[in-house]
Parts: structure tokens; sequence; C-alpha cells
């Protein structure tokens, strides 16, 4: 079908009343799936995330949403706020301004939501939720008790809705409420998420690709949603329901499976030859095998030279263990250092070259921690850093094939950028009316509801009016980074010691070494450092040291030869 793939997500997690808490998750939460879901190799949707949103918005967002498409479109809208019961036991997802005791004027019933499913001309329309469930009674009621509700009996039509081309999964099975009058008890407090973090691991890594035929299916998210939800917090159990003929496919996985082709019967003769000369030939063969760029010929010499590895004699079997170590995923940077980078600027990215053959490039890479991605190019793998929190990082880069692992460890230090003095005003002349907002479906657009929605941005520059450095104050100077004091220093022991020892040139290393340093320091935080005159003395001096080094080097070698 050649229908679009439309994403809609509400995340909610700043409240009006107070009877309703502050939720940590969804404004994270909602920028990570949207991302995977707009990622082309992934998900390809078209994204639009709205956050904070008034009820009377979002269910007009949502009205919209599921009436502007085709037969052939792919829905999928995702709530991300509280979820709410009435004395009815009727279900409604909270808004910002929602109030616990006016649910029906304030709140997003889930009975609308349903009929926009249910309406919607679409054949294809998930629904995901991720709430926090709690009860919600009138001012006054001491009401203060626990117990379950279906969350999807809200969404079951019965024999109405068979065969309408809807799907919803729910991070959880029952609705657990706790009420103190109109404010949440204590037992009610929401959990980190883990549903929708599953979700978008599931998505990046391909894991949730069960069958590896580079399609992610909603029965396999779901499966591998819910066996990751399970482990990580039994006591939460997602659940689902499904009113769709046929497969509905999430999105991509780069974890398509790759067959192995059996090598031809002549050349497998050989390999169990007599002679020892004829299976070395036939491993030679093998390897050439290997450097096809036709995976399934490649991996089936793979297999093969696997075999001879664990059962041949040594001679033989080491010949076959060097063609599979050419074949294994290999890095041209075993350790990726981003140096120092300053909190809230762009986030930083290097490329990573895949070297040896076409299989060997044939890998997944997977991130060890939340702040690092990495994601497959055509040069290798692009690996980039979150700068959104201060602190010193240390991750890794796990790359994933059918021939085996590599592992690239990445390193970074972000810090806290410094206190500027206040600007002068603006005086130029001020805007007659609000900005324009922006409500076309973009590619992860965000619709924050005002400036103090509370959602997690990046810390603005201290200095935003000019091109001037933006963590100093006019006339301090910028300093210099350790490293290029460092090299100074070293490239100047270097010189005298190299003449009259010949062992500078070993000072002289670590001097272009400590220039290195500071360089990638200054690189990745170009304002904040300055140090480029230095750095450039420091490297002629060491160069001259080591130069110097080698000549009275030469010269001592020649002096004992000449007296032996």
């Amino acid at each position: 079908m050649d229908g679009r793939r439309l994403a809609l997500i509400i995340a909610n997690d700043e409240y009006t009343d107070e009877g309703l808490r502050q939720l940590q998750s969804p404004a994270q939460d909602a920028v990570e799936l949207g991302g995977v879901l707009g990622e082309p190799q992934v998900g390809g949707f078209d994204v639009e995330i709205i956050r904070n949103e008034s009820a009377h918005d979002a269910e007009a967002r949502i009205e919209d949403f599921f009436v502007d498409c085709g037969p052939d479109d792919l829905l999928l809208l995702h709530f991300s706020c509280h979820g709410l019961k009435n004395e009815s036991g009727e279900l409604f997802f909270a808004a910002s301004n929602t109030r616990p005791n006016r649910l029906a004027s304030t709140a997003i019933p889930a009975d609308f939501v349903h009929r926009c499913l249910r309406d919607s001309r679409s054949r294809q329309k998930v629904l995901l939720l991720d709430c926090c469930y709690g009860g919600a009674f009138t001012q006054g009621s001491r009401v203060r008790a626990s117990g379950d509700l279906n969350v999807l009996d809200s969404f079951d039509g019965g024999k109405a809705d068979r065969g309408r081309g809807w799907a919803a999964i729910t991070a959880s099975n029952g609705m657990e409420y706790a009420f103190e009058g109109d404010h949440l008890a204590e037992e009610g407090e929401r959990q980190a998420s883990v549903f929708t973090s599953s979700v978008v691991e599931g998505l990046v890594t391909g894991d949730a690709d069960r069958d590896e035929d580079g399609r992610i299916s909603l029965d396999e998210l779901y499966d591998y949603v819910f066996d990751r939800v399970r482990d990580r917090n039994p006591h939460q159990t997602p659940s689902r329901i499904v009113e769709l003929q046929g497969d509905l496919y999430v999105a991509r996985s780069r974890r398509r499976r790759v067959h192995a082709d059996p090598i031809p019967q002549d050349l497998r003769e050989a390999l169990t030859h007599v002679n020892v000369f004829t299976r070395l030939g036939a491993i030679t063969e093998l390897r050439s095998r290997l450097d096809n760029p036709d995976l399934p010929i490649a991996l089936g010499a793979f297999e093969a030279l696997s075999e001879i590895a664990k059962k041949d004699i040594r001679m033989v079997a080491q010949a076959a263990e060097q063609a599979l170590a050419e074949a294994a995923p290999n890095p041209d940077q075993r350790e990726v250092d981003f140096g120092v980078v300053v909190q809230g600027a762009p986030d930083p990215s290097q490329v990573v070259h895949l070297l040896g053959p076409p299989v060997a490039h044939s890998c997944v890479p997977v991130a060890s921690d939340s702040w690092l991605r990495a994601v497959e190019s055509d040069d290798g793998v692009t690996i980039s850093l979150d700068t959104l929190d201060p602190g010193s990082r240390h991750g890794e880069i796990v790359l994933t094939g059918a021939t085996g692992t590599a592992t690239i460890q990445v390193n970074a230090t972000v810090t806290t950028p410094r206190s500027a003095p206040p600007q002068p005003p603006t005086t130029g002349p001020e805007s007659d009316g609000p900005p324009p907002s922006d409500t076309s479906r973009g590619k992860s657009t965000t619709q924050p509801s005002d400036p103090g929605s509370g959602q997690r941005r990046r810390p603005a520059p201290p200095n935003v009016s000019g091109p001037s450095d933006p963590t100093h104050a006019p006339g301090d100077p910028r300093p210099r980074p350790v490293s290029s004091k460092q090299a100074l220093i070293l490239a100047i022991a270097a010189l005298p010691l190299s003449i009259v020892f010949g062992i500078g040139g070993i000072l002289a290393v670590f001097a272009l070494r400590a220039v290195h340093t500071s360089n990638t320091i200054m690189k990745n935080s170009p304002d904040a450092y300055r140090g480029e005159v230095v750095n450039r003395t420091s490297q002629a001096l060491a160069w001259v040291a080591i130069v110097v080094s080698v000549v009275f080097l030469v010269a001592d070698i020649a002096e004992l030869a000449a007296g032996h």
C-alpha cells in the first residue's frame, strides 16, 4: 500500500491541579519515541508531538488526526499521562487543565478516543497507552482504596468493532487507584516508565523483530514489550486488544537474517581431502569467497571456515582462524574520545569506519546508555552523545554481526557553561503579536503549551546577543586547556635533553600527545578555550627535539660501531 505513516504523540507531565502529581517520564518518553518513529530507516512516520495541552485543544487535534486521513494511511496515537476514572468507572486521560472532580469537562474521555478510532477511514490504527492510572472522587470524599479495572474494557466495542482495523496496547492491564479527596495518595505515585522505553528499545535495536525478516509487526512488538516489562517489573502486565485482519508492520528492522549459501560440492570435498595442502588450497578459495559482496555467499564461506577451525589439525585450523579474523567486525577506532563538551551544545558526533570485507560491515550497533547513540551510515557507524546533563561519561557501542562482535569505548566530559554578564535589553521594535504557531505535521514536531510548561530543554547560551565568547565576560581572556600548557613544558624540556642525552625524543612524544588532547578539547568547544599558538609552538619544538634525538642517537651508534 502507498498510504502515509502518521504518528501523534500526546505527553502531559505538568498539571495545574495540585491533586495530580507532576510526572517525570512523559517529556523524555515523547522525544525518544518520536525520534525512532520518525527515523526513515526504522519507523518512517511523520511525527507530531504535543505537550501539556488543554483537554479541548488535545481533543481537537485527536479528531483532526483521525479525520484527515485516507483508507491506506497507518495511524499511531500514543498517550503518556495520568489515566483517571470517575465514580462510574469511566476512563479519562488527564490534560494540563484537568480537575479530578470535573473530569467530564476538563479531561479527555477514553470513549471520545474510541469513537475517533472507530469512525476513522483508516484501516490501520494503533493506540499505545503509557499511563499512570488513578481514581478520582468528589471533593471531600475520603475514599481510599485500590482495585483493578481492565483498561481495555473502555475500548472494547464488542461486535460493532470487529474488523474495524485498529489495535490498542496498554502498559498495564489493570488500573490501580488511591485517592484522598482530590489528592492522589502516596501509593499512587508513578514509577519510572518501562513501557515506552521498551518500545523504543525494541525498535532501535531491532530485537523486536523475532523472525528476523527485516520487519517488526505489531504482534512482534507486543511480545517483545511484554517480556521486557515483565522482566523489569513483575507487577506490571501489558495488555492488548486487536481488531485487525492480517499483519500490521510498525517498523523496519536492521536485523534482517542473512541465510548462508552452501559452498560448492567440489570445494567441500577439498576441505576433507587427505592431503593437507589440498585443504589449505580450499581455505584460500574460501577466503576469496569471504570478500564477495553477496552476503549469503560470504556467510556460507564463513560457516565452512568455522567448522575447519574447530576440527582440523593445527596448521590448517590456524589458516582458517586467520581468515575468520579478517571477516569479523573491525572498526577503525576502538575508542572514541569527545573530550570536553559544554552542556547544551549541539550534540557532537563522530564517524567510525568499518574495515574488512562487506560481510564484516553487516553488523548492528547497540549503545550501552541512553545518552549515547549509534546509527548505521554509509561510511560506517555515526556515534553521537546527548549534552543535556553535565558529568563524566563512559559508555560503549557493541557491534554485533553474523561474523562476530566488536566494542567501541566512548568517553566524554560534559561541563556546565560559565555565567555571563547580564545583557542590555534590546531596543528594537517589539512584535505586534504572538509568534505564528506551527501546526503542520512534520518530522518530530513539538508543540509546547507555554514557556513554563516544564519541558526539558537544552540550556540556552548565556550570551545570545552576538558572536562573542558565550562563556566569559568581556576583557576576560579565555583559558588555555591544561594539556596545552603541559605540551609546551614538555616540548621545552625535550629540546636540551635531546642534545645532551639523546633521549629527549621520549618527552617530545608525550608533548605531541598533549598537543593532540588540547586540540581535541578546543575543537569540541571552539568558543571556550584558546591556545592554538601555544599548541603550534609546542608541536614545532617537539618535532625539532625528535629530529635532534634521532641524529644524536645515530651518531652514538656509529661511534660505538667504530670503537669495535
